[in-house]
């Protein structure tokens, strides 16, 4: 793309120039020859200031060609490359099986999954993780230990490369895609708002529901009491990606869309990694709320935040480390009691002086 709009600056800039030079002779010709013969008597001076004014409108207007061909050339380089974007087939292909929402369960399990992005560069390796229906599943670790990646194989942006990922016994491969999606609502710590009201923002999750729908999804995520504190209320518009909220608000609204979406499986990806701690404890009542009787998935840094989470697991490496409750894992002295131990302050990973 930027070279072909190199290419057509380069071909309009050598253009132009020629351009002038023709519309300059054109009208000194014009100016000379007219002039001369005007002088003999064999053409009429209004008939003479005729010609210079048309030259100069039929001609002028050429200066114009150089700026059309340039966008000409840019406009053919834009269509070729969306003509070849739309040529690409996609890797991930729908499945045949439908998927009713009123009938998932929300069992997720994870068998012996390998994934990589790069051939050679395993991220995860033969990962076991199971998420029962219904109840909250954490999983922690470092960062680059492949926690998002098992988020990205749970919406199906990849395929793994070995192993399965199953979804109430149905490996997610043969489940039809839109359903697999519809079924899975995602609070991610980038929180995407698009520059409209709130009402706008959180009814995206289900653009029919009505107004009450909308009011109680932001009270269960607790800001409804903020969004009646702004200028219009619901109507607030809230600017390109949310700028005019703070991150905690962001955050809620992303909440309150999950809410409203209702899905039977939700997942929660840092949710609370760039808040206060009083929007933290706020936003944990919500989720809290939200996810009884739901499966749930919590990815975090904060243990706090999945202390009474079912199961967790910790992974490092791309392998599954430990799982347990926070007791179970706090007991067996492993990875997770020592990152616990560091955040609550009973340990100091570091010294200076």
């Amino acid at each position: 793309y930027q070279t072909a709009n190199s290419r057509a600056i380069r071909l309009s800039s050598a253009f132009s120039p020629l351009i002038r030079i023709v519309i300059l002779m054109g009208f000194t010709a014009t100016l000379l020859v007219g002039g001369f013969r005007a002088l003999d008597g064999l053409l009429e001076v209004g008939a003479y200031s005729v010609m210079v004014f048309l030259t100069q409108r039929l001609l002028w207007p050429l200066t114009r060609l150089g700026e059309t061909f340039d966008l000409f050339q840019r406009a053919m380089a834009s269509t070729n490359r969306v003509l070849d974007l739309l040529a690409i087939r996609p890797e991930i292909t729908n499945g045949e099986i439908p998927l009713e929402t009123n009938s998932i369960e929300g069992h997720l399990r994870f068998n012996e999954v390998d994934f990589a992005y790069v051939d050679g560069f395993p991220v995860l390796d033969s990962v076991d993780i199971d998420m029962p229906a219904g109840l909250t599943t954490a999983i922690v670790g470092a960062t680059g230990a492949g926690k998002t990646t098992i988020i990205k194989l749970l919406l199906r942006f990849y395929d793994p490369t070995g192993g399965l990922v199953l979804l109430d016994g149905h490996e997610l491969s043969d489940l039809e895609l839109g359903d697999l999606r519809r079924a899975i609502g995602l609070v991610s710590q980038d929180v995407f708002l698009f520059h409209g009201s709130v009402r706008e923002n959180v009814a995206y999750a289900r653009p029919d529901a009505s107004m009450e729908d909308i009011i109680a999804a932001a009270s269960v995520a607790e800001a409804h009491e903020f969004i009646e504190s702004l200028p219009q209320g619901y109507d607030t518009i809230v600017g390109e990606r949310g700028q005019k909220l703070s991150g905690g608000q962001r955050q809620r609204l992303s909440i309150a869309r999950a809410v409203l979406a209702d899905p039977p499986v939700l997942i929660l990806d840092e949710a609370t990694s760039s808040v206060d701690n009083e929007t933290e404890a706020a936003i944990q009542r919500s989720l809290e709320r939200i996810s009884i009787d739901r499966t749930t998935i919590v990815i975090a840094h904060r243990l706090s935040t999945i202390r009474h989470a079912d199961r967790i697991y910790v992974l490092e490496d791309g392998r599954v480390a430990e799982q347990g409750t926070h007791e179970d894992l706090i007991a067996a002295d492993g990875q997770y009691a020592s990152l616990w131990k560091v955040q609550t302050g009973a340990a100091v990973p570091w010294h200076v002086g």
